[in-house]
């Protein structure tokens, strides 16, 4: 009797799908709602610093001086407490996760100052 239950399951599992996805070859597809690892966008972003006074974890340091953000991805619980609380908007939750890795990562992002407008050369007169 114990031979026919098993013979019935091999034969069930051999006519579905399997139940996982083959990862790499097929790329998983995220909820709507998924928080994800934050981005900033480096060129809007004012350095207020509400975003590392608000982080539950402290991971998001911000230095107004030299103009330097940077996060602790493996401190990051990914609350999105930062990118609500943001004035301007400068940071998002992207689907997906951090990379694995053997060693804390901390990913630093440098506002670069606008290069001062060339003045024209006036032609020299003779």
């Amino acid at each position: 009797m114990a031979n026919l239950k098993i013979g019935r399951l091999i034969f069930r599992s051999m006519l579905k799908k399997p139940a996982t996805l083959m990862y790499p070859a097929v790329p998983r597809k995220w909820a709507e709602h998924t928080r994800g690892f934050i981005e900033i966008d480096i060129d809007n972003c004012i350095f207020c610093g509400i975003c590392s006074r608000k982080c539950p974890t402290d991971a998001i340091t911000v230095d107004k001086k030299e103009k330097r953000w940077s996060i602790e991805r493996m401190g990051c619980i990914q609350c999105s407490c930062c990118v609500e609380l943001c004035p301007k908007d400068c940071l998002a939750n992207i689907a997906g996760y951090t990379s694995p890795d053997m060693e804390k990562v901390v990913d630093s992002f440098v506002k670069q100052d606008a290069p001062a407008p060339e003045t024209p050369v006036s032609e020299m007169e003779e």
